[in-house]
């Protein structure tokens, strides 16, 4: 098994080869001219989005919003948001082709599986998007790879859902369960 990031749904991160794909095939040349195709940015999304620095501007951006909104920080089990705002940093560098700090340190990001333990529902997805949404506009970012990360951010958030309002919303962190 390999320990190449993967998104909620399991889907492998932007310019990870699926199992037993094949190497990549040089491009063919490109025909001279003004009509001819434009080359291809063959950077990893990692750096056409801007590398650590960006993803650190982004993730200490988004942790300033949590600590401002009472519905979402409750959800954090610690009161320091420092460790997971490296957890989030990391995982996000590794997921867009960065450096794999992340799967080193804690294996397989398994995201659906670290968040079960929290109850997350659609309001609190809300709250998590609007912090991020202001946090990845925030940074300088060509509009391509803006709408790539934003869209996979909606994906990962929409599948962390696992709760509705209604339900026992107590963080089972927080529970006194005797």
């Amino acid at each position: 098994m390999t320990d190449n990031p993967t998104d909620a749904a399991g889907t492998p991160a932007p310019g990870t080869p699926a199992p037993d794909a094949a190497a990549p095939q040089a491009a063919a040349p490109q025909a001279a001219g003004p009509d001819a195709a434009q080359p291809t940015d063959e950077r990893s999304p990692y750096e056409r989005m801007g590398g650590a620095e960006t993803f650190r501007a982004i993730v200490h951006r988004f942790y300033e919003n949590v600590r401002t909104t009472p519905d979402l920080h409750a959800l954090y089990p610690e009161e320091d948001l420092g460790p997971a705002e490296d957890r989030l940093r990391l995982f996000l560098e590794q997921y867009w082709g960065g450096p794999t700090t992340y799967s080193e340190q804690r294996g397989h990001p398994r995201l659906r599986m670290r968040h079960a333990p929290f109850k997350v529902t659609p309001a609190q997805r809300d709250n998590w998007l609007a912090c991020m949404h202001d946090a990845v506009g925030s940074v300088e970012m060509d509009k391509a790879a803006r709408d790539e990360l934003w869209n996979y951010l909606s994906r990962a958030a929409d599948a962390m859902i696992n709760a509705f309002e209604g339900e026992d919303m107590t963080p089972t962190h927080r529970r006194n369960l005797l």
